[in-house]
């Protein structure tokens, strides 16, 4: 029997994978060519979504008109063919509140906002937070993002029920907590999808009764991405185990180390974009480097020669 594939209030079909871009490139500027092609390559391959300007994307490291200009290209890109899910979060609500009138403004069929990193806010403040960024977006649908290992702040279920609550179009959350029973007992007190924010536990979380995922990994293999979520929703675990299982070295791999950092050097190992990570991020390791080619190799991804072997971090110019 088929599960039916959830969708949101504005149409959205949560029920699939989406990418969080990678941001690539040349020297010390973005590379809109490159991220173009990206788009082409991602929607070709039956992608259900993108989301560019999230933490794959490092929006840490974008200027604020950089973060527009990325997000503007993707919508260009993109064209309407897949779904836009803009990352416009903030540690400051002011900002937040302007990154999503910006993304709408741009066109982009939803938003993504990351709970505030560093100032650390209480769960008062991140429900006032979070209700202020759903009363600008107005009728775009807004996905809560918590991953607490980045934030130091961790979005409890009880909050997630209470914004919901205050704003119906909060229709989903991307659960990167790591925690089976936190994604859990969302599902159980709420009906805010979950999206997984963990390409590894994609499969555990649909077990649960998780939608769909953001992942790092799509950016490399799409289309499996896609099928292993797809095949859940068509009442197949049996492919949706095996996907999983074909495609787990290489989800671990892309977090040895930071990300994007290992998808990025994946990336340019196979000749899709320049090498480049913006610091604080640094290269890879050798043995981090060896381990996501050995990952590629075992799914049938070979380098593109000649090839340089690391990143390079780029810094930023001076004024």
């Amino acid at each position: 029997m088929k599960r039916r594939a959830p969708r949101g209030e504005a149409g959205l079909d949560w029920g699939r994978a989406f990418t969080a871009l990678v941001t690539p490139f040349r020297g010390e500027v973005v590379d809109h060519d490159r991220l173009a092609a990206l788009v082409d390559r991602q929607v070709e391959a039956g992608i259900g979504g993108l989301v560019p300007c999230g933490t794959t994307g490092e929006s840490p490291t974008l200027s604020h008109e950089e973060h527009r200009a990325v997000i503007h290209t993707v919508v260009e890109a993109a064209r309407g063919r897949v779904p836009v899910v803009a990352g416009a979060g903030s540690n400051s609500t002011r900002e937040a509140v302007e990154l999503v009138r910006f993304s709408a403004g741009a066109g982009s069929d939803g938003v993504l906002v990351i709970t505030p990193y560093y100032n650390k806010p209480t769960q008062e403040g991140l429900y006032r937070h979070f209700v202020a960024v759903a009363e600008t977006a107005g009728r775009l649908p807004v996905v809560l993002y918590n991953v607490p290992g980045r934030t130091g702040v961790n979005l409890l279920p009880a909050t997630v029920a209470r914004i919901r609550a205050a704003a119906a179009n909060v229709e989903a959350i991307k659960e990167a907590s790591g925690n089976l029973d936190q994604a859990s007992e969302i599902l159980a007190r709420t009906d805010v999808e979950v999206l997984s924010g963990d390409d590894s536990l994609t499969l555990p979380l649909l077990a649960v009764g998780a939608s769909g995922v953001i992942s790092v990994a799509s950016n490399v293999v799409p289309d499996e991405v896609e099928q292993l979520v797809r095949a859940w929703h068509e009442g197949d675990p049996a492919r949706a185990r095996q996907a999983h299982h074909r495609l787990f070295p290489l989800f671990r791999a892309l977090f040895l180390e930071t990300n994007p950092i290992p998808v990025k050097w994946a990336m340019a190992h196979l000749g899709w974009i320049e090498e480049g990570v913006r610091l604080p991020l640094a290269p890879p390791s050798r043995e981090t480097a060896d381990r996501v080619a050995e990952a590629l190799s075992g799914l049938g991804l070979a380098a593109v020669p000649p090839h340089a072997t690391t990143l390079t971090a780029r810094p930023e110019r001076g004024p």
